[in-house]
């Protein structure tokens, strides 16, 4: 395996699917963004669908690093909990934000394609995991996580479909009112 080709083949080909969508790109596509051989790029990836699942893998892992480490940056444990709706304000004033990933893959794939909706279901159940065990760490009941989640989730796709980052700081401010009732201040 070819690391450097494969990288390279992951980079564009999660490029074109986030701007385009997965079924408006074919795999030719992903050759000339990707600078390679229609041969290199099936030795690599046999399939556009094992392509799919490392440009979803690619995703979760750009997510997890840039979540926490706005997270880490944090020590108070609450606080830490509202960084979440921060990383959102940044990522939403990416000129290329399109929406979660996943949630457009889900939707575009997920009825048909078994894998997907497996994947992007573990990154979802990752991701309130993560939330569950800040809240923990902030003292918070076990209820709140899935509800500063679900607050997350709702601020991507409203600002994915409003075109704003407004979304962001609206969730934040919700956060701040679940996790203040939650925590009785």
């Amino acid at each position: 395996m070819n690391e450097e080709i494969r990288s390279r083949v992951v980079a564009a080909a999660d490029a074109l699917f986030y701007a385009r969508g997965f079924g408006e790109v074919g795999m030719d596509a992903v050759r000339d963004a990707a600078g390679v051989s229609l041969r290199a790029l099936y030795k690599e990836f046999p399939s556009k669908d094992e392509l799919i699942v490392a440009v979803l893998a690619g995703r979760r892992d750009m997510w997890t690093r840039g979540v926490e480490a706005k997270v880490d940056a944090i020590t108070d444990p609450v606080t830490r909990l509202l960084a979440v709706y921060d990383f959102l304000s940044d990522w939403f004033c990416d000129d290329d934000f399109r929406g979660c990933g996943f949630i457009n893959a889900f939707g575009e794939l997920g009825p048909s394609n078994p894998r997907v909706a497996e994947i992007v279901r573990e990154h979802k159940t990752g991701f309130q995991r993560y939330v569950a065990r800040l809240v923990a760490d902030a003292g918070g009941p076990e209820s709140l996580a899935p509800q500063l989640a679900i607050l997350a989730e709702g601020a991507q796709t409203t600002a994915a479909i409003a075109g704003t980052t407004e979304p962001a700081a609206q969730a934040r401010t919700a956060a701040e009112i679940l996790i203040a009732s939650a925590l009785g201040r």
